[in-house]
Order: structure tokens, then C-alpha cells, then sequence
């Protein structure tokens, strides 16, 4: 039995690990880089022959998570997909989303080498087969999994699987991929789930070295920002992903204006995408957490309040600016790598005015994170704008778990691993961080839990 590591090493993004056991080859994640120094990535031939792999688990929909799967069938991939039925959903509409994308950069650059097609995609939605959260698979008689609530967005997972050796009759090892872990409490989603026990352990590490501030802290920050940005008659920009974020914001948003915490002003969410996938958590809400269900129960509709709109054709978006200011405007992507709200920098950036509020990761080398690290200046398009804004950040509104809350996973993981006289964590594998997280986690793992802590270089195979 091996593991191999095919991204999401040292960088955030790119998740693709490969389980071998015998001739089985299971792959866990298929994600695109989107660290801009990693994208030619994408394009490269997979370092394993599609067509030899068994079949992927997928731990949620994010792109950096399932961003490469039309590819990945394109080049001869046809076993099945597992995966929760949101990310089922989910996943649909973002790969569609990302499809448009590099469809119409395809034809700006007259390049014919797409990633993957209309068709590739359509084949790739019919490998999936969802599956409930702890219902156990048994999908070959050496392996089985099942799927744990990972609390970061809707349907995503933390993946136990279990492996059987022929050669050993009654030992079955047990491995823990963590996913993407949720920064709880989510406004939205129920707290993450704590395997029990696991002999190897992938863990994330996007803040791995940093601490989040708690859920009131975030709140008041939101209301402060707001409130201020208001008063100097200025526009409130708010960079978010199209899921969760969006949704969160959202419910943060509808609980002010209904205690009238913040004055009326005009909210535009301005992404097509985001309107898509609110429908789509409407129809997942058993998924929600006990104070969200009771709040729609009550008869309040979390996604909707007075003075918001949503912005669904360019027309309407260009329009926003038309409407005085004081307002607040939403909008993808989260990094400002593309989507409406470069459009919305472009014009309110450079007045003093006006404020940009960073409440999702920033990876390294995108705009987003240029304008995080205090740049005064950033290319739109094909202009330099000049930073005057103020910039704002709440941390405690990433999907990502922070350093404690990481550290509290895994202790008790060790902890249960203990209780049991079972399945004890021989080794961790620090991912889906950029380097100095990582090494600061591991450093931590070692110190505090003493266990074997690994950062996987790209490539990387490990014996189990």
C-alpha cells in the first residue's frame, strides 16, 4: 500500500492524492491550481494513467478540489465519482462556471488546447454517485469509506477509508483525509465532525500558522465596517466565492438589518453564480445547523431582507454605479482574480472614500493578495489603479479552520485512537498550505502531540 502526492503540496490548491492498495488505485481529489506560479499545471499530462484509476472520492465541490476531473476523463477516466449530493450539485455549477471561463480565453488567445469540453463535462456529472454523510460504501472487497461532515461548505466531507490487506486477515488501516475543515461556528452549517481513531492522517494547513478571530469578534467587525464606510458616504466592496462565503455574508447581513444594527443602505450581490448556489442551499437545508433551521422555521428567509438585490445580467451591474453612494456591493471571485467586483475595484479603489473588505484566503501571487500585502498600485485589465480605499480584513470569516481549531482535530483524533487501542496516527502529512503554515503546523504536531509530522513534496510516494 502507497500514497502518492499530486498537489495540493506546499500550496493550497490542486488537491490530488493517489491510495494505492495492490492493483487498486483510488484517487482522492482532482483540483486545479490556482496559485497563478502553479496554473501550467493544469495543462501538464497526469503523473498516473487515467485510465488505470478505480475511482475518485471527492471531498467537496471547491474548484481547487474538482477543477481537473473533466480533464481527468477527457484522458480516459471512467470509473465512478463519490461524493456528497450537494457537492454533487455544487460541483455542477462551478465547473460550468469554469468552463465559460476558459471557453472565452480559449478564444481570445486562438488557443484550441482547452482544458476540457461541454461534452467532457457531461460525462464527467454522470460519474458521480452521491452518497449520505456516514453511510459506509464498501466499493471493493479490500476497500470501503464513508463520509464525515467537514463543516467548510455545504456537503463538504472528510473521508475515513478503511483498507484491508489480503495478507492480513484482521488488521484494517485506517485512513483519515481531512478535506477543507470548517472554521466553526458557521452561521449556516453544522460543527465538524472528529474521527474516532486513524493510523495516517492528511490534514490541511491553510492556517496553519494563524489564529481566527472568534464568532462575536467577526460580527462586530462586519457591523464597525460597515458603519464606518457608511458615514463617509463611501461603498463597502465585499470579494467573495460564490459558495458559502456568499451565503454567510448573506446571513450575517439579514440579522443586522432585522435588529437594525447598521442604517438601510443599498446591498447589491452582484454574481450570477452566487444566485445559483443559493437556490441550491435552499434545497439542502436539513444540512443546516440548529439555530439556522430554527430561524427559517420562524418563517425568516435568511436570503432575503429589505434594500437587497440581486444582480444577475451586465446590464444590472453596470448599473450599480448609477445608484448614490453609501451602498455595499458583493461580488466574486474572492481573490479578485476575475469576475464583477474587479470591475466594481476598478472605479472606487483609488477614492479614500470607499473601503475593500478581505474576508476570503488570499493565495499567493493573486491580485487579491497583492492588495492584502499593502501593494499601492494593481494592474485591472489593462490599467494601473491606484490603492486609496482602506483596506479591511476579517479573518474570522474564512471557511478554513485556524491553527487551534486544526490542532483540537487532530489531538482528539489521537485521543480516540488511544481510547480505542486502535488504528494509533503513525504519521501526519501536512497539506493544502503554502509552505511556511505548513511547516509551522508540523512543527506544532511534532512538539505538542509527538507524531510524526510530513510536508509532501510534489510527487512524493509514501509506503503505509
Amino acid at each position: 500500500m502507497r500514497i502518492s502526492f499530486f498537489g495540493g503540496t506546499k500550496t493550497v490548491t490542486g488537491a490530488n492524492y493517489l491510495l494505492e492498495i495492490g492493483k487498486r488505485k483510488i484517487l482522492i481529489d482532482c483540483g486545479l491550481f490556482q496559485d497563478p506560479i502553479l496554473k501550467t499545471k493544469n495543462q501538464e499530462p497526469f503523473p498516473y494513467e487515467p485510465r488505470e484509476i478505480d475511482a475518485i472520492i471527492a471531498t467537496h465541490a471547491h474548484l481547487d478540489h474538482t477543477g481537473r476531473l473533466p480533464k481527468l476523463v477527457k484522458e480516459g477516466f471512467s470509473g465512478k465519482i463519490f461524493a456528497t449530493p450537494p457537492t454533487l450539485n455544487l460541483t455542477e455549477l462551478i465547473l460550468e462556471d469554469e468552463l465559460e471561463i476558459i471557453s472565452q480565453f480559449s478564444q481570445t488567445k486562438k488557443n484550441d488546447n482547452q482544458l476540457f469540453s461541454h461534452k467532457d463535462l457531461k460525462r464527467t456529472l454522470n460519474l458521480f454517485e452521491p452518497v449520505e454523510y456516514y453511510r459506509k460504501i464498501e466499493s471493493f472487497p479490500e476497500i470501503s469509506f464513508r463520509f464525515l461532515d467537514a463543516g467548510h461548505i455545504l456537503g463538504s466531507a472528510i473521508i475515513e477509508i478503511y483498507l484491508k490487506p489480503k495478507q492480513r486477515k484482521k488488521d484494517i488501516i485506517k485512513i483519515v483525509f481531512s478535506g477543507d475543515l470548517g472554521n466553526p461556528p458557521t452561521p449556516l452549517l453544522r460543527p465538524t465532525d472528529f474521527p474516532g481513531s486513524g493510523d495516517y492522517i492528511l490534514i490541511e494547513s491553510a492556517y496553519g500558522d494563524k489564529i481566527h478571530q472568534d464568532f462575536l469578534q467577526r460580527k462586530n467587525l462586519l457591523e464597525d465596517t460597515i458603519e464606518n464606510t457608511i458615514k463617509n458616504k463611501g461603498v463597502l466592496m465585499i470579494p467573495t466565492f460564490a459558495i458559502e462565503r456568499t451565503q454567510e455574508i448573506l446571513y450575517e447581513l439579514n440579522e443586522l438589518v432585522e435588529n437594525r444594527r447598521i442604517p438601510k443602505v443599498p446591498i447589491f450581490i452582484d454574481s450570477p453564480m452566487a444566485i445559483r448556489a443559493i437556490k441550491i442551499y435552499k434545497k439542502y437545508q436539513k444540512y443546516y445547523n440548529k439555530e439556522a433551521v430554527y430561524i427559517l422555521k420562524s418563517g425568516d428567509d435568511i436570503f432575503n431582507f429589505p434594500n437587497l438585490t440581486f444582480v444577475k445580467s451586465a446590464k444590472e451591474s453596470r448599473a450599480i454605479e448609477n445608484v448614490p453612494s453609501p451602498k455595499i456591493v458583493i461580488a466574486g471571485s474572492g481573490m479578485s482574480e476575475g469576475g464583477r467586483i474587479l470591475y466594481h475595484e476598478k472605479k472606487y479603489l483609488p477614492d479614500t472614500k470607499n473601503c475593500l473588505l478581505l474576508i476570503c484566503y488570499q493565495a499567493q501571487g493573486t491580485r487579491g493578495r497583492k492588495i492584502q500585502d499593502g501593494k499601492q498600485t494593481i494592474k485591472i485589465f489593462k490599467d494601473i489603479i491606484p490603492v486609496r480605499a482602506k483596506i479591511a480584513q476579517i479573518q474570522g470569516y474564512s471557511a478554513h479552520a485556524d491553527r487551534n481549531t486544526l490542532f483540537s482535530w487532530l489531538y482528539r483524533i489521537k485521543s480516540g485512537a488511544l481510547n480505542l487501542r486502535k488504528n494509533i496516527v503513525k504519521k501526519v502529512f501536512v497539506v493544502q498550505g503554502e509552505e511556511k503554515p505548513a511547516q509551522s503546523f508540523a512543527q506544532l504536531i511534532k512538539d505538542k502531540l509527538g507524531i510524526e509530522a510530513i510536508i509532501p513534496e510534489y510527487g512524493q510516494r509514501f509506503e503505509l
